[in-house]
């Protein structure tokens, strides 16, 4: 099984969702941009967002096991894919990439 890179690649702040829907929360995410991770099978790398963990585990599981080309050439690397947390408030993107050893 291959390992895959996980980039903290951008987060986005909708401040104007927020006010309107959301009930104020002490905590969010605190995940900076650039942060790398390396996932080993479906071990959620130490630090990772569970709730963002949720959302990437299949394709990182897909891409650890030598998947490539998801969506019929969606992104120009074939081993890899750009996913984001369902946060909808303060989503954080991720670029998920399959480490070549």
């Amino acid at each position: 099984m291959k390992k895959v890179r996980i980039t903290v690649m951008r987060k986005a702040c909708y401040k104007d969702l927020m006010e309107k829907y959301e009930n104020p929360i002490e905590h969010a995410c605190d995940i900076d941009e650039g942060a790398v991770f390396v996932a080993d099978g479906w071990q959620r790398p130490e630090g990772m967002c569970e709730s963002a963990w949720e959302t990437m585990s299949p394709f990182v599981m897909a891409l650890a096991h030598g998947a490539e080309n998801f969506y019929d050439g969606w992104m120009k690397n074939p081993r890899s894919a750009m996913i984001s947390c369902n946060d909808g408030f303060r989503p954080v993107s991720f670029l998920l990439e399959t480490v070549e050893e």
